[in-house]
């Protein structure tokens, strides 16, 4: 059994390629949740339902949000009546989120998930990191700023100060899943808005210090693959580089694979963890990922 720690876009593509040479029903998926609200009436949980879509074949690949060949009829009706929504949710789309909302008034959201990856015939299990609300905020030279008015209104243009957000538990199971795991991966998603988070809850660094832990740098050279990881990694004091991941990862990581063209890198990156392995990270196309998630696995069946 393996556990992935999945954030953003960045993870769902590596489980595009794990899907294609491990048993799913032995996958499980821990998922940052710092980033859900509400959105015109629905709690829209991105990152849980991008994992959601890309288990179940329904994800918009062009976009990695959402579900592909969507309508947009509700999102374009709100317009026409003067509702401004923040986020471009199609139709097929906000039936999953308006579902996991009438959900959530009776179960957690722990709960709410395992009942829709069922109905969507997902095998592997997918686990919010926290049934609580965390707020995470940008603290930027315009004010602070909520995660989605930073991505999405400012559309990250902004200078990034300071990142903050609020201590929440781990959901049930949590700590056990890691414990009982025999690889934990950690994908190449934005360290400080979706994998610190999960690090971050009581007991997940303790248990995972004492696992075996690999972990994809979203960085190559200098820039992150995609998304605002660079900015965030810089107000933080970190370098903007595989280095720099590396230093935050290293009090649990047993192996890091970074790209070949950071192969420059390795040596330092020795001095922090000892087994650095070297390959393609920038998954273009369904092979990429395929070759990613085996040389990630490795020997692990």
């Amino acid at each position: 059994m393996i556990t992935v720690l999945s954030g953003g876009t960045g993870t769902p593509k590596l489980i595009q390629g794990i899907k294609r040479v491990y048993d799913t029903s032995k996958l499980n998926i821990i998922v940052n949740t710092v980033e859900n609200d509400y959105f015109s009436g629905v709690y829209v949980a991105a990152d849980i339902d991008t994992v959601l879509y890309t288990l179940s074949d329904l994800i918009n690949v062009e976009t990695w949000y959402g579900i592909k060949d969507d309508t947009f009829i509700t999102h374009e009706q709100l317009a026409k009546l003067g509702h401004d929504e923040l986020l471009r949710i199609g139709d097929k789309d906000r039936g999953i989120k308006i579902q996991k909302t009438l959900l959530m008034e009776k179960y957690t959201l722990t709960r709410a998930v395992d009942i829709q990856r069922r109905k969507l015939g997902i095998k592997s299990k997918v686990l919010p990191m926290s049934d609580e609300h965390s707020q995470i905020n940008i603290i930027t030279d315009l004010g602070k700023l909520t995660f989605h008015d930073f991505l999405i209104k400012h559309q990250t243009k902004p200078k990034v100060l300071d990142i903050e957000y609020t201590k929440i538990n781990p959901a049930p199971d949590i700590v056990e899943t890691i414990e009982e795991s025999e690889t934990i991966i950690i994908g190449p998603s934005n360290p400080i808005t979706s994998i610190l988070p999960i690090v971050n809850l009581e007991g997940v660094e303790k248990a995972l210090k004492n696992s075996y832990v690999v972990a994809i740098s979203p960085i190559i050279g200098n820039s992150p693959v995609s998304g605002p990881a660079g900015k965030f990694m810089a107000a933080l004091g970190y370098e903007v580089s595989s280095y720099g991941v590396g230093l935050m990862y290293k009090n649990f990581l047993d192996k890091f694979v970074i790209d070949e063209k950071d192969k420059e890198l390795k040596i330092d990156i020795e001095n922090l963890i000892k087994d650095v392995t070297i390959t393609q990270t920038n998954m273009k196309n369904i092979h990429d990922k395929e070759l990613l998630a085996k040389t990630v696995l490795g020997e692990v069946r």
